[in-house]
């Protein structure tokens, strides 16, 4: 006599089916997070890139209104640049790179200690937003944030207090 209905191997062979049915979806979701999670840091390095290259661009046009100030800025604007590559962003190259015709010109005081504070102004801006980003970023980004506004805020107390020596 055959049996008829249910039996137990019949049910362990459609439940394991349903379940390995289902594991790829489950795997295809915390892919689609990852991947989500990578394309919004790569975002943030962008924007912030763009922010920290915009410094950098101020940087090289107050040295070009005020080479006198070239010897005082030189390091800061290099360190900016180094700030840029960390982030992802075009290399800063040369020491004092030349600006693109097309990019709009930096608006730079004519007086040097103007020019010196709207400067510091532009590092504390720049330092704020990657103090701002820390809030979403994922911990190595953070780390990487945390010592770039770091950094800015030494910038612009460098900036606006002029070394006895």
């Amino acid at each position: 006599m055959e049996r008829t209905g249910t039996t137990r191997r019949r049910v362990l062979m459609v439940t394991g089916a349903a379940a390995a049915g289902t594991l790829p979806g489950c795997a295809g979701g915390a892919e689609t997070a990852a991947a989500s999670r990578a394309k919004a840091e790569a975002a943030t390095r962008r924007r912030l890139a763009a922010a920290s290259g915009a410094l950098r661009d101020r940087y090289d046009a107050t040295i070009a209104r005020h080479p006198g100030l070239s010897e005082r800025l030189g390091a800061l604007r290099a360190s900016v640049a180094e700030h840029v590559t960390a982030l992802g962003g075009p290399s800063g190259g040369s020491p004092a790179p030349a600006r693109p015709a097309a990019a709009a010109p930096v608006p730079v005081p004519a007086d040097e200690r103007a020019a010196l504070a709207a400067l510091a102004q532009a590092e504390r801006g720049t330092a704020d937003r990657h103090t701002a980003a820390l809030e979403t970023a994922e911990p190595e980004l953070a780390r990487l944030l945390a010592s770039l506004a770091a950094a800015g805020a030494a910038h612009a107390y460098l900036l606006t207090h002029r070394d006895s020596g």
